[in-house]
């Protein structure tokens, strides 16, 4: 029973205090529903405009190795929003890089530095700068730019089709003659 006495006797006093303060308690009243019609003002010259849900790409943390860490600040350098789930944010998974530049890049070198005794790419590529020097050398084939284009791919085709060019023209750029010492 004392709590409730306490609790009467608590609320008396304010109550007294305030009716003799009327000043402070105007204030005291006042002051919050002056700061409540701003903010109506506000939202109400601003509207809210939609927005849809946003999904950012997943950013490993330096935890998660230092490839994926790496992969996640150069592929999302510029924080992109997705309206629908990526594939990221499933859970388990770290890193959704494995076709980034950087992963390619990463598994090009260490296959470089790894398997350089086995690999016979640079082997290949100098028998063929051989075969094109001594193609080079005889002077007597007479090469065109249409020998070393197929046809009907990406660059003929584009020049048959998509240069505002008479087709004679085309024509002639295709039969101009390509020495390969320049090249």
């Amino acid at each position: 029973m004392a709590f409730w006495t306490q609790l009467g006797l608590l609320l008396w006093k304010n109550f007294t205090y305030r009716r003799r303060q009327t000043f402070q308690l105007l204030i005291e009243v006042a002051w919050p529903l002056f700061i409540f019609f701003i903010l109506i003002s506000v939202r109400l010259s601003y509207p809210p405009y939609e927005q849809h849900e946003c999904h950012f790409p997943n950013k490993a943390m330096p935890s998660a190795g230092t490839l994926p860490w790496i992969q996640g600040i150069i592929c999302n350098a510029n924080n992109p929003c997705f309206r629908y789930p990526t594939p990221g944010e499933s859970p388990g998974i770290v890193g959704n890089f494995n076709a980034s530049i950087v992963s390619r890049l990463f598994s090009d070198a260490r296959r470089l530095l790894l398997y350089s005794q086995q690999d016979t790419s640079i082997k290949d590529v100098q028998k063929v700068l051989g075969k094109l020097r001594k193609l080079g050398n005889s002077s007597g084939l007479d090469l065109k730019l249409r020998d070393f284009l197929i046809d009907n791919e990406t660059f003929s085709d584009f020049l048959h089709h998509n240069v505002s060019m008479p087709s004679s023209a085309v024509e002639e750029l295709l039969d101009a003659g390509v020495s390969l010492q320049q090249v």
